[in-house]
């Protein structure tokens, strides 16, 4: 009879992530998800209190974004190194503490600093999520995580929005626009402690060291592409904005051989190469990139105009979305269940759901402006929200349904870079068409190019739905 150390030792080898620490792991993934979008609707209050301009705002904006996308990828490998609990807790105490900064902020300076350290803050947190997902869950149980994963995700996304206008709405304790980064931190420390008793440790059984060239070149590509789309219209596009686009497919093609050619020799780069070698997370990543785009850039170019243009308040603004929100995660929860039954098909269903309600809302704004009300957009968005929630949840589980349990990290993190640096691509590209517009054509006609141009990425992520795998793990 086999001694009782090693009867136990499969169990041990094996982490369970039970449902307490799966909410646990999906409430730490929501705060840095809900903080990109939160900001929105505290911008003017911002620039009131703390007399920021445009430029400076945008960076509140930018700071966050930039610092979040470039560390994405490390976080991930740092999390397959060192335990990928111990880098949660770590990320989780650290987006608190920054998140306490930009509450306390005296000037736009200071809040634009604290605002690069709780992206990076956000970097450690958000790849360790999908990894011990990846890691300590399998079969029905893990497409159900992933797939509360990605609804996570996307409500998380338009929450931001909601809350954000709630709490300066309320103003609590005349604590203004500061609300929306106090309020992360009991919302941390409560995850802290959960994770502490809930999550298990798990790392990669071969991990390997920190890719120190492909880790500054990825830097460098992110920066010289996120940072002048992001900045460069409120700064008037200075020369230094044209300078880094300029370099951005150099530095790209830098990563590229460096990475290429570290896997060739033995080492394990930053982003294997490898990776996109798997149809799965090839196809997968291809249609993230356009979805991200157009998600980021509607909830940008809609909290401008509902307020700017219908003159609704930050509260009202933010309520105009709870329809979107409670369809997105209805159909996410209902992903796995039709997965299984129609696969791929269940994403091109989707888009096409986002298409409609995309159509919906763009018709409503054309025959009602400027008297649409909360009541008039609920049955378009709902349509777009139910769309949406059939298509990322679904993408994310085809990414991750072919990476070995090795570089759960590492996948996770590629992953969630794609989608941050879609969402700020979104943001800085339909954005800057909606206010490139918005003083020759009006905030109703600068909205509906907007639209119509999303509509148009929409059918192109159509198309490119027909190339994920037929059938799904």
């Amino acid at each position: 009879m086999a001694p009782p150390s090693a009867v136990r030792q499969p169990a041990a080898a094996t982490p369970l992530l039970t449902a307490a620490g799966l909410l646990t792991v999906l409430l730490g993934a929501a705060l840095p998800m809900i903080d990109f979008f939160i900001v929105n609707v505290a911008l003017p209050t911002i620039d009131h209190d703390l007399h920021a301009g445009p430029a400076l705002l945008e960076m509140v904006v930018a700071g966050y974004g930039v610092a979040y996308a470039m560390l994405l990828v490390l976080g991930g490998r740092l999390g397959d190194m060192i335990g990928r609990r111990r880098l949660f807790l770590w990320g989780l105490a650290a987006f608190g503490l920054t998140s306490l900064a930009c509450g306390l902020a005296p000037d736009a300076w200071t809040l634009v600093a604290a605002r690069v350290a709780q992206g990076a803050a956000s970097a450690l947190l958000l790849p360790q999520v999908l990894a011990t997902i990846q890691a300590a869950t399998t079969g029905s149980r893990r497409a159900r995580a992933v797939s509360l994963y990605g609804g996570t995700a996307g409500v998380s996304s338009a929450l931001g929005q909601v809350l954000g206008g709630l709490l300066v709405s309320v103003d609590l304790a005349g604590t203004g626009w500061r609300a929306v980064f106090l309020v992360n931190v009991p919302i941390a420390a409560v995850a802290w402690l959960l994770a502490v008793r809930t999550v298990p440790e798990t790392r990669s059984p071969h991990p390997s060291r920190v890719d120190g060239p492909g880790t500054a070149l990825l830097a460098v590509s992110l920066i010289a592409l996120l940072l002048p789309l992001t900045e460069g219209r409120a700064a008037g596009w200075p020369l230094w904005s044209w300078l880094l686009l300029a370099g951005f497919p150099f530095a790209a093609a830098a990563f590229v051989v460096v990475e290429r050619r570290a896997e060739r020799r033995g080492r394990t780069p930053l982003v294997p190469p490898s990776l996109l070698h798997i149809p799965s997370v090839r196809s997968g990543l291809a249609m993230i990139v356009p979805f991200s785009i157009g998600f980021g850039g509607f909830m940008f170019v809609v909290a401008v105009a509902l307020q700017a243009g219908l003159h609704y308040g930050p509260f009202t603004g933010g309520l105009s979305l709870v329809p979107l929100c409670l369809t997105y995660f209805l159909a996410s929860l209902a992903g796995p269940r039709l997965v299984r039954r129609f696969g791929r098909r269940v994403v091109l269903t989707g888009s096409l759901i986002q298409a409609t309600g995309l159509a919906a809302l763009a018709l409503t704004v054309h025959a009602g402006w400027p008297g649409v009300s909360v009541a008039d957009l609920a049955p378009s968005m709902a349509v777009l929200g139910w769309g949406q929630g059939m298509v990322l949840p679904i993408l994310l589980r085809i990414i991750l349904s072919e990476l070995p349990a090795a570089q759960a990290g590492v996948g996770g993190g590629v992953m969630v870079t794609t989608q941050q640096s879609g969402l700020a691509l979104g943001v800085a590209t339909l954005g800057t068409l909606f206010l490139t517009l918005l003083p020759s054509l009006g905030i109703r006609d600068a909205l509906l190019a907007a639209l119509l141009t999303q509509l148009v990425i929409v059918l192109g992520t159509t198309l490119l739905a027909l190339r994920l795998p037929r059938t799904l793990r």
